[in-house]
């Protein structure tokens, strides 16, 4: 099969379609913005799920290596209230979602790959449709055309707009990085209060969401239901100050909750979260598609954007074995099972994010986790 393949971004998403690809003797080539796999810090932990994310690891022919990743216990978590009384608290192990380093993850995708798969440092700055197919231009000059360029670029990806005209809108919801470096004495009775996975203390409109390492350290977000102007008049340039801002936020709170807002030890990055408009589709355009946050990014309220990042780009690469030599026919294939799904793991974020910070939290929480299908697509 003499197809030339263009996947932008080495995230999850892209990774696992060029592995899926390569296992069964489909040569890809995945251009990445970044300088190198080191560039970026890549997050926290991820709950990778039975049913769509591990299923495209095992397409990959990669259980073995992700096994050796999860994190036996991670997924522990831990309800309370404003005041600190513990509301749920459910032990880790549970096979159907364990826990690993997003970072490590993508380690092991990136070293299943033949060597000169990725492309580092080649950012993407315009892509047009051609008689010959799908061309693009990068910012060193450098330009291609493929047979399939696929848009793994996440949030605000540029292949997005030769598809549709929808562009990622403000939820309503932003984040605020915190973290504990450092377990210092002062700390122990806080970091011991988050049990033995992740915390999430939550009330209407506002919640701390905490994970525990093994280390000792401690990372998670302030979240809060705030205009988006408002966040962004917070002057983070002094971090201690614009975190006393967002301290403010949580007056009342139990100290050994609050503790991680005013005295956090890694800078406050703002992450207002972003989406889709739930159901979103797009007419086929020859030879181009999306996977993952291109495709369908949603709030992290339904655990899913990495596990439909992976699942998204094992089922096109399998679309693309079975229809060999007819691109259009595999894009339509597997569009046609790629926009429900993505609609109902939508729907249910958004769902779930109403829950978080809507009148009913934090018993509307408790009840998602105590109904765990409810919580899914």
């Amino acid at each position: 099969m003499n197809t030339q393949i263009a996947i932008i971004g080495a995230g999850l998403g892209g990774l696992v379609l060029a592995r899926v690809l390569h296992v069964h003797g489909i040569a890809a080539t995945v251009y990445e913005a970044e300088a190198g796999p080191d560039a970026r810090a890549q997050g926290g932990l991820l709950d990778i799920h039975a049913h769509n994310g591990q299923r495209a690891l095992d397409d990959a022919g990669l259980r073995g290596a992700f096994t050796s990743l999860i994190l036996p216990a991670e997924d522990a978590k831990r309800i309370v209230d404003r005041h600190g009384v513990v509301l749920l608290d459910k032990p880790g192990g549970h096979a159907g979602r364990p826990e690993v380093d997003r970072g490590a993850l993508r380690a092991m995708l990136i070293a299943a790959l033949p060597a000169g798969t990725i492309v580092w440092n080649r950012k993407l700055t315009d892509v047009a449709s051609g008689p010959s197919g799908p061309r693009l231009r990068f910012a060193d000059g450098a330009s291609i055309t493929a047979d399939l360029v696929v848009g793994a670029d996440g949030a605000w990806s540029r292949v997005r707009p030769l598809l549709t005209e929808a562009r990622p809108a403000y939820s309503g919801i932003c984040f605020v990085e915190l973290g504990l470096i450092h377990g210092a004495p002062r700390h122990h009775a806080a970091i011991e209060a988050i049990g033995g996975g992740t915390l999430m203390a939550v009330a209407p409109g506002k919640a701390i969401m905490l994970h525990r390492h093994a280390g000792g350290s401690v990372r998670g977000y302030a979240a809060l239901s705030k205009p988006e102007a408002w966040l962004r008049a917070i002057d983070f340039r002094d971090a201690r100050a614009g975190l006393a801002h967002i301290a403010d936020e949580f007056a009342g709170w139990a100290a050994p909750l609050s503790v991680f807002v005013r005295e956090s030890q890694v800078e406050p990055v703002l992450r207002p979260i972003h989406a889709l408009p739930p159901g979103m589709r797009w007419g086929r355009v020859p030879g181009v598609t999306l996977l993952g946050d291109a495709a369908h990014v949603m709030s992290p309220f339904a655990g899913e954007g990495a596990n439909l990042a992976l699942y998204d780009g094992a089922e096109l690469a399998k679309e693309v074995l079975r229809h060999p030599g007819d691109i259009d026919a595999a894009l339509a294939a597997y569009e046609s099972t790629l926009f429900p799904r993505s609609a109902a793991a939508a729907a249910a974020s958004a769902r779930n994010m109403a829950a978080f910070f809507g009148a009913g939290a934090p018993g509307s929480v408790v009840h998602l986790f105590r109904h765990p299908e409810r919580r899914q697509a």
